[in-house]
């Protein structure tokens, strides 16, 4: 619990093993959120994070008929049953030989499937399951989609780039039937971050296609989803900020 009567947040993050991830986790930490997250990977041993093995939640979002069961275990955590943000950054982009892009001919329907359920369904059956205890938090959700999903991009496959673009979609669906329940829905669209799955060529594409000409820090992404959880956007809903030093121009 926070000082005085002020209850602690919490959120719930999907994908936290690296990058974006990592970063977010860390940043909420740092300002007093309790946070759970949830990844396909067992607890890392070498974690430092206080209380990190506490927060893990270990599940595999492309097995839609588990969603319930993770929500069931989320529910379990929470304390007065109360869910004040929800980011939901998982995603999977399959590559082909030598991490080639998976164009419409080479991705059939288990690259389709398994794209779909991790980087779109597992997401709103989430919400779905989730909705009792995100409206008792008045919560925020945010879907981490991508500069994919509104441009061609030579990097990401096009079950990638569709499942994104249909992620923003599902952003303004919850927008509308969850605002006057007080529950917020945003969107960010990252472009290139400084991770450790960033493709061959990166390089040459920032300084061709982004007017900044550098790489994004995943802070920088992280202190965008906590503005969006935070009472300084008590009235966005709905919207999808691009976090790509201009790529998307």
């Amino acid at each position: 619990m926070m000082s005085g009567d002020q209850e602690q947040r919490v959120m719930l993050l999907t994908g936290a093993s690296r990058g974006i991830g990592h970063a977010t986790v860390k940043l909420f930490q740092s300002r007093g959120w309790r946070v759970l997250t949830v990844s396909r990977q067992p607890f890392d041993e070498r974690c430092a994070w206080p209380a990190a093995r506490m927060a893990h939640i270990q599940a595999d979002l492309a097995d839609i008929g588990k969603i319930d069961e993770l929500a069931a275990e989320v529910r379990r955590r929470l304390p007065n049953g109360k869910l004040h943000a929800l980011v939901n950054n998982a995603g999977i982009s399959p590559k082909g030989p030598d991490r080639s892009r998976l164009g419409v001919a080479q991705s059939d329907a288990a690259v389709w499937t398994q794209v779909l359920n991790v980087n779109l369904v597992s997401t709103s059956l989430l919400v779905r399951a989730l909705l009792p205890e995100l409206e008792a938090g008045q919560g925020s959700i945010v879907n981490v989609t991508s500069i994919a999903g509104v441009r061609v991009h030579p990097f990401a496959g096009v079950a990638y780039a569709c499942s994104k673009a249909a992620l923003a979609a599902l952003t303004r669906e919850f927008a509308h039937e969850f605002g006057g329940r007080g529950i917020r829905a945003n969107a960010i669209a990252p472009g290139e971050i400084d991770t450790s799955i960033l493709s061959p060529g990166t390089d040459e594409l920032v300084r061709q296609e982004v007017p900044m000409g550098r790489l994004g820090d995943p802070m920088e992404v992280a202190e965008t989803i906590h503005f969006l959880c935070s009472p300084a956007s008590s009235y966005v809903n709905g919207t999808e900020i691009h976090i790509n030093g201009g790529q998307h121009v």
